[in-house]
């Protein structure tokens, strides 16, 4: 990386930055799967403005020293609930991650999964989880890289 980065707490004048990654990724799983994907975004403004107000789904995003905003890292806290057979643990969800289509190969995704590991690491979390569409080789390809293993399949039939 020929330029420093560093991944923060998004907050709210990033905004515009993430909904723009929000596109990019969206438009991904809606070329690999446009039975399912419609082109949107995930979530409205206000409703992203909500999320990165919410101690449970904490946002991160990784700038260049010039503040533009390169990538974006959703997570969700979560615990198994009324549930007898799970153990009681606390998991960080990787929502999403998505860096900007003109910043990859720049080893910013790398950098936004290094934090997330470091806040789970920081707030008790047993493991990090995440979910990767089969349509979106790219991801599952960056995601086995970083060492993470599949620990349960989705699987369909469409009719």
């Amino acid at each position: 990386m020929s330029d420093k980065v560093i991944v923060r707490r998004a907050r709210e004048e990033d905004i515009p930055a993430v909904m723009e990654l929000l596109r990019q990724v969206n438009k991904v799983h809606h070329d690999g799967r446009p039975d399912l994907f419609r082109l949107a975004t995930k979530y409205t403004e206000d409703e992203l403005r909500a999320i990165l107000h919410n101690e449970h789904t904490p946002v991160f995003v990784c700038n260049d020293s010039s503040g533009r905003v390169l990538g974006h890292g959703f997570c969700i806290l979560q615990r198994p609930v009324n549930t007898r057979l799970q153990n009681d643990i606390l998991t960080l969800y990787i929502d999403d991650i998505c860096v900007d289509e003109n910043a990859r190969g720049r080893h910013i995704g790398s950098a936004i999964y290094e934090h997330i590991l470091d806040f789970a690491r920081q707030n008790g979390c047993y493991n990090v989880t995440l979910n990767v569409w089969n349509c979106n080789p790219g991801a599952v390809a960056f995601y086995e890289k970083l060492g993470l293993v599949p620990y349960k399949i989705g699987m369909e039939k469409i009719l």
